[in-house]
């Protein structure tokens, strides 16, 4: 899962970032209103996490401005102010939910995680096809029973294939959502993590039907039924 951080304060966004890396999630940082909006407006993030107070537009002006332009991505407001008038004006300009400053990292994981899971993403704890099973709280993957050991980066590219099974993926929606903005990707990275969760997923398990399946001059998906 891809998420944008906007905080102008650069030591809390790193360690947000920093929490968040480390539970397979891709970040990439904003420190001002202007450069947050570019980059929501431009890029594709399954959450965002948005500071109240932010130099250049603040973090209700871009809100507003994304949910005007019909951009649903859930939007988590930190504020570091606790009157009520500023959670009733975040929540009407659109954000999901609120955090008020100091908070503890595991809250917001908990408040970032029950956005996921909200309606509009349809995202769950379990995530299921056929024999294999992926539990996003425990980061258990497991086929027939036996647990498969991935790196960071097999995981959060077999939950985005998993969240959305049955879907043709193209390489730039899988780079997208399983790097971030900085990461210097090229299309056979992807054919190359493609082929490490297809050994592991599939090639480990000869008895089984393949889930993996590449759609040529398309992408891949992950499905029991065959292309």
């Amino acid at each position: 899962m891809r998420v944008l951080i906007v905080e102008d304060e650069h030591k809390i966004a790193q360690a947000i970032k920093k929490g968040l890396e480390q539970e397979t999630f891709s970040v990439d940082l904003a420190y001002n209103g202007n450069d947050a909006y570019d980059l929501a407006a431009a890029e594709s993030y399954d959450a965002i996490i948005l500071d109240l107070m932010l130099p250049g537009m603040n973090g209700l002006e871009v809100c507003k401005k994304l949910r005007e332009e019909k951009n649903h991505t859930p939007i988590l407001m930190l504020t570091a102010k606790s009157e009520l008038e500023d959670k009733i004006a975040g929540l009407n300009t659109g954000a999901d939910d609120y955090l008020t400053k100091p908070f503890a990292f595991e809250e917001l994981l908990a408040r970032l995680r029950a956005l996921l899971r909200r309606p509009q993403t349809a995202l769950k704890n379990e995530l299921i096809c056929g024999d294999l099973t992926l539990n996003t709280q425990t980061y258990n993957v497991t086929r027939n029973k036996k647990t498969i050991n991935l790196s960071k980066k097999e995981y959060a590219l077999l939950e985005y294939l998993m969240r959305n099974k049955g879907r043709v993926l193209t390489k730039d929606q899988i780079i997208s959502h399983v790097w971030d903005y900085n990461s210097n990707v090229l299309l056979n990275t992807v054919e190359q993590y493609i082929g490490y969760l297809r050994k592991k997923i599939d090639r480990n398990f000869p008895s089984k039907k393949s889930l993996i399946h590449t759609v040529r001059g398309f992408g891949y998906k992950i499905s029991e039924e065959n292309v």
